[in-house]
């Protein structure tokens, strides 16, 4: 007779228990195989991110500008990699090498965000991938950071790119690279790498600490040596920009201060209900907690410590995350493969949020492109009057501040000066090489932001173009004389003022243009003398 024996039942690994973090092929009815044939490869994050980013260097509007020897020439000269041939290349279309670098920013965007895409697929499944990338592709702060010159959108394609090699399981290159955002980017960004990088330590110590330490001592020693190539002295941008913002060695006060509601406001203007959605994913998290937590939690933490352009591509990750986890909040926790109704109706109100997202970023988009683009458009016609001769002046008044830099300035005008509109800042001076160049700051120039005498035109005779914005407002406008200015140019340009707020924000068809009120921007050319007599 056959001895039976008693086997002991083996025991199921709770969630609670369970030492794996939980990765896509945990969902019930997958395999491995499978789940690599569904993931989303490179081919179409690339192909969706390289069409909107090429629509985003051609159509965005120029934001932002920076303060001397507090950026490092190492962050300009890096896009004399693109800047440089372009400007052989077209040697006589200063505005082609302008679009040149944008495009060149937005190759760089493309690549960051599509691995952090294909990381998010690979980890989480091809929904929140594909939702990810949607926002990534439309939502209006991505569209018009992605092809910013600024240190900050630099310090955004890091934070993709270091996202996604955190979650690939590549914490040393993730290191390195929030230490390119850091230091050759926007220092600031330091504290919205911190997660990231602390979690990378975490987890491979030696190699993760190893790594970064190369990549910053090289930086810093670049950095040194390029400023001291320009600023002809020791110097570095990066101690120069904490010390003025954060010690007190400036009047920074002056410049971008803020209160929380102005960045709250410009956050729901660029990502409407997904900055929301992506701000509930810490509500969700003790739902969701195994599924998220810890990785995906150390991505989207920077969140919650500040919110500008470093961390725009977070909230898309983010609010995908709490989208795609609509059927998880109403499922039995007991029963997996639970399809009762309250799960469907969760399941079809997905994509519908993601519409409405998208929806109202394109409303957004739209609504900023055709009603502030006139600027670059107007400065643009100056290439077709070069009958003004060389040494013309172009004059600009109130409109100092749109100025869109010199790449759109033909060669023929001889300088840009300022007229006194009212304004009682520091301006810009001619270049002035005697000066000491690149390595000296002119003696007028000064750390209050007051005016100079200097800086505007008292002869407004000598100006041979006018840039001017003309509103419906009760005093006269410098070109409204028609018998010294001829109009050659003249754009609408949404009136922010007159527009009801809603309107003006997000573009509603067949009322956009009903409701809100436009001025014409206008670049204006002088009536010769003997014609005006």
């Amino acid at each position: 007779m056959a001895l039976s024996t008693r086997q002991r039942r083996p025991e199921l690994p709770s969630a609670e228990t369970s030492p794996e973090p939980y990765t896509k092929v945990d969902k019930p009815g997958r395999s491995s195989l499978a789940d690599e044939e569904q993931s989303l490869g490179w081919f179409m994050p690339i192909l969706a991110l390289g069409l909107l980013r090429y629509m985003s260097a051609t159509s965005n509007i120029i934001h932002d500008c920076d303060e001397f020897a507090l950026r490092s020439y190492l962050y300009i000269n890096f896009h004399e990699l693109v800047g440089l041939p372009a400007s052989w290349l077209f040697r006589d279309d200063k505005v082609r090498v302008f679009y040149a670098v944008r495009l060149f920013l937005g190759v760089i965007s493309v690549i960051a965000d599509a691995t952090l895409v294909v990381a998010l697929s690979r980890r989480y499944g091809k929904r929140l991938a594909s939702y990810a990338l949607a926002m990534l592709c439309l939502t209006s702060g991505c569209f018009f950071a992605s092809t910013s010159f600024l240190p900050s959108s630099f310090s955004m394609y890091a934070m993709s790119l270091s996202s996604g090699l955190f979650l690939l399981e590549k914490p040393a290159m993730a290191v390195s690279v929030a230490a390119i955002g850091v230091l050759l980017g926007w220092p600031f960004s330091m504290l919205a790498f911190l997660p990231l990088v602390l979690f990378s330590l975490a987890k491979r110590f030696k190699l993760s600490f190893f790594a970064g330490a190369v990549t910053s001592l090289t930086l810093v020693v670049l950095s040194v040596l390029v400023d001291y190539r320009y600023y002809g002295r020791w110097t570095s941008s990066v101690l120069n920009i904490l010390v003025y913002n954060v010690a007190g060695g400036g009047e920074s006060h002056l410049y971008g201060t803020e209160g929380p509601l102005f960045y709250l406001r410009n956050g729901f203007n660029n990502f409407n209900i997904s900055m929301v959605l992506s701000l509930l994913f810490l509500v969700i998290l003790p739902i969701v907690r195994r599924k998220y937590a810890p990785d995906l939690l150390v991505v989207v933490s920077p969140l919650y410590i500040w919110f500008l352009y470093p961390v725009y591509p977070l909230v898309c990750v983010a609010a995908s995350s709490v989208i795609e986890s609509f059927p998880d909040l109403v499922r039995d926790k007991h029963n997996l493969n639970d399809n009762s109704i309250i799960v469907v109706i969760a399941k079809v109100i997905r994509p519908l949020v993601l519409s409405l997202i998208l929806c109202a970023s394109h409303a957004r988009t739209f609504s900023l492109i055709n009603g502030y683009a006139a600027p670059m458009e107007v400065y643009k016609i100056l290439d077709h009057y070069h009958d003004a001769g060389s040494g013309a002046v172009l004059c600009v008044g109130s409109e100092w501040h749109r100025f869109p830099s010199s790449f759109f300035v033909p060669d023929y005008v001889g300088e840009v000066r300022w007229i006194d509109d009212g304004f009682r800042g520091l301006l810009p001076l001619p270049f002035n090489s005697s000066l000491g160049g690149t390595s000296a700051a002119p003696p007028y120039f000064n750390n209050k932001n007051k005016a100079l005498a200097q800086q505007y035109l008292n002869d407004i005779d000598a100006c041979t173009f006018l840039v001017e914005l003309q509103l419906n407002r009760p005093y006269p406008s410098r070109g409204s004389d028609l018998s010294k200015w001829e109009p050659i140019a003249a754009l609408p340009y949404l009136d922010r003022e007159l527009s009801p707020p809603f309107y003006r924000s997000f573009f509603v068809p067949f009322l956009w243009q009903e409701k809100n009120v436009f001025g014409m921007y206008k670049l204006l050319k002088r009536v010769p003398k003997q014609q005006e007599a």
